[in-house]
């Protein structure tokens, strides 16, 4: 085997994982999801920008508030999950730009000064880090369950703001009893891979 990974880590990230569609009772702490944060925000972006926005929805009354916006097969899970977090993009990340690019703070205005510009980035890069999130939530031990099966516009009114696009739900806890499907084919090696 070519990895550095031990076999128990990789079975945690990916071969094992999947997205659960139940929880246990079991809170997610903030102390988890700092750990989490402290963790998956070293993962690679284009000019260190920091696009993904987390907002962490723990109070009955904005459960319901966000489920109304969820297709109806991802309802009764997601007031289930012991945390619900909304991942959107931040449109104005360049703002940041100068602080987490010292060495190269023209950047922002160089290359994202126009708002098309900055939205496809963004989409791209909080992409990735919503990705690193969830190897992020497996590695603290915990259940992902990510969504895209909503309403976007309607949870960008209900909790956002126009300078930031949804990109997804994720219920987040430990599995709860029947928490999986049957894992669904992969594409082989040959199918994806070319050499050129």
């Amino acid at each position: 085997m070519s990895l550095v990974l031990d076999a128990a880590a990789q079975d945690l990230l990916f071969r094992e994982a999947r997205t659960a569609n139940t929880f246990s009772d079991e809170p997610v702490t903030d102390e988890q999801i700092q750990a989490i944060y402290d963790l998956v925000k070293f993962g690679p972006t284009a000019f260190n920008q920091t696009p993904l926005r987390i907002t962490l929805v723990r109070s009955p009354e904005a459960r319901e508030r966000l489920v109304k916006h969820l297709a109806e097969g991802n309802q009764a899970k997601t007031l289930a999950a012991p945390l619900v977090a909304i991942l959107s993009a931040d449109n104005e990340f360049h703002e940041e730009l100068p602080q987490l690019l010292p060495h190269f703070p023209q950047a922002k205005d160089m290359f994202f000064s126009q708002r098309p510009v900055r939205e496809q980035s963004a989409l791209v890069n909080a992409s990735l880090q919503a990705a690193y999130f969830i190897l992020g939530i497996r590695a603290a031990g915990l259940a992902a369950g990510p969504m895209t099966g909503l309403d976007f516009a309607g949870v960008e009114k209900e909790f956002l703001d126009g300078d930031h696009t949804p990109l997804m739900v994720i219920n987040i806890g430990k599995p709860g009893e029947d928490a999986w499907f049957p894992r669904s084919p992969r594409l082989d090696f040959d199918q994806v891979i070319t050499t050129v």
